[in-house]
């Protein structure tokens, strides 16, 4: 009888590493930060040799780019009331932040690097961009829009998140949302000024 072949339905080993060093990278980015996270110390966490980082990723870069694959998992607002879209939002945010801490090193990174900016206004632009053009009233204005209204979302994430202003952090999840939702809103549906 000739011996079994292994069933292409079993990760290979190589899925496994890469699944480590992605999830080695998301722990040192959200701990550290783009600019301290090396390579050696997400190899290192991830029991690997920092060379093999490089022949899946390439560059750090290219392995930020990858550990930030992040999908908002934006709710269909199509079930929604146009006028409950903003709170909708807001509290979708809220439960983002508070669930990945990916999305904050995400923030951070993308305050002091310009490829980790370019990531994060990919992420909004094509994930919030069509929620924001299905519900404000003149479509030609979604980018505008969105940008308001992540302006809100991101501040609160940097303040509440990021630098953990007191007041901000002491705020319970429904204050945020009273606070936030009318502003984020009125930028999704108000008439143009």
């Amino acid at each position: 009888m000739a011996p079994t072949q292994p069933s292409d339905s079993r990760p290979r080993r190589s899925d496994s590493t890469r699944a480590a060093i992605l999830d080695a990278a998301r722990e040192r980015f959200a701990a550290d930060g783009y600019e301290r996270a090396t390579i050696r110390a997400i190899a290192k966490e991830a029991g690997i040799d920092p060379s093999m980082v490089m022949r899946y990723y390439g560059n750090k870069e290219g392995l930020f780019a990858a550990a930030s694959d992040f999908d908002l998992r934006l709710p269909d607002v199509s079930y929604i009331p146009t006028t409950h879209v903003g709170a909708a939002l807001t509290a979708h945010f809220l439960d983002r932040w508070e669930l990945d801490e990916t999305f904050a090193a995400l923030l951070r990174a993308g305050a002091t690097n310009p490829a980790a900016a370019e990531r994060m206004q990919t992420i909004f632009r094509e994930q919030l961009g069509p929620i924001v053009a299905a519900v404000c009233p003149d479509p030609d204005q979604a980018g505008t829009r969105a940008a308001l209204a992540s302006s809100q979302i991101l501040g609160m994430a940097l303040a509440r998140y990021v630098l953990c202003f007191p007041p901000a952090v002491a705020m319970t999840r429904e204050e945020v949302i009273a606070w936030l939702a009318p502003t984020v809103q009125r930028y999704l549906t108000a008439e143009r000024p």
